[in-house]
């Protein structure tokens, strides 16, 4: 074995999945990386992401693909929920979030729904967490309530009455806190009286 691929099985050890531009800059050119996978010594999990043979994803597998390939991306509403275990749902597609006037990042794996958030509702309450040794960004649970409400087009009231319920059983959220986001994403009349409801 040489010494590249010595550093690729350690970084993929470390992280689980990498990036191809990511091997590529740890010494690896682009053509032995297609001679590892085609010798069973790499796996392609998606488009530009790679693993160990008998790499094994979590249960947020799916996200991990998502944030390698697309570091900038916020995961929102339905698998924010998910994240929060505050649904017991299993969306099949990856919910993200972007800004008004980006464009949604083309993976062929998994499906994405993207969704437009204003710059104000984007940058509020996103939180860093560690999901199957990758990074990502999510929006934090009082504000994924919020936006549960502000979407409920999308995703149905019900979801969102769920996630409000569960969010304060939990206690994973104050009355305050989804006060807050419900100011910034302006449902405060929508949430207001499932708000009383359960405080």
């Amino acid at each position: 074995m040489t010494s590249t691929e010595r550093r690729i099985q350690t970084l993929l050890r470390q992280a689980g999945t990498a990036r191809s531009r990511d091997l590529v800059a740890a010494g690896i050119t682009r053509s032995q990386l297609s001679r590892m996978v085609a010798a069973g010594q790499l796996v392609r999990v998606a488009r530009g992401l790679y693993a160990m043979p008998g790499y094994q994803s979590g249960e947020h597998g799916a996200l991990v693909a998502v944030a390698k390939r697309a570091p900038g991306v916020v995961f929102c509403l339905l698998t924010a929920l998910r994240i929060h275990e505050l649904t017991t749902q299993a969306p099949f597609e990856v919910w993200i979030a972007i800004g008004n006037k980006d464009h949604p990042p083309r993976l062929d794996y998994p499906p994405l729904r993207t969704v437009r958030f204003s710059d104000a509702a984007l940058a509020a309450g996103v939180e860093s967490h560690r999901v199957d040794g990758a990074e990502v960004r999510v929006t934090s649970v009082a504000k994924t309530v919020a936006d549960c409400f502000k979407f409920r087009n999308k995703i149905g009231l019900d979801v969102a009455l769920e996630a409000l319920r569960e969010a304060r059983r939990a206690k994973k959220a104050s009355a305050d806190e989804l006060w807050r986001y419900a100011k910034i994403n302006r449902v405060t009349n929508v949430m207001r009286p499932y708000l009383e409801a359960v405080a």
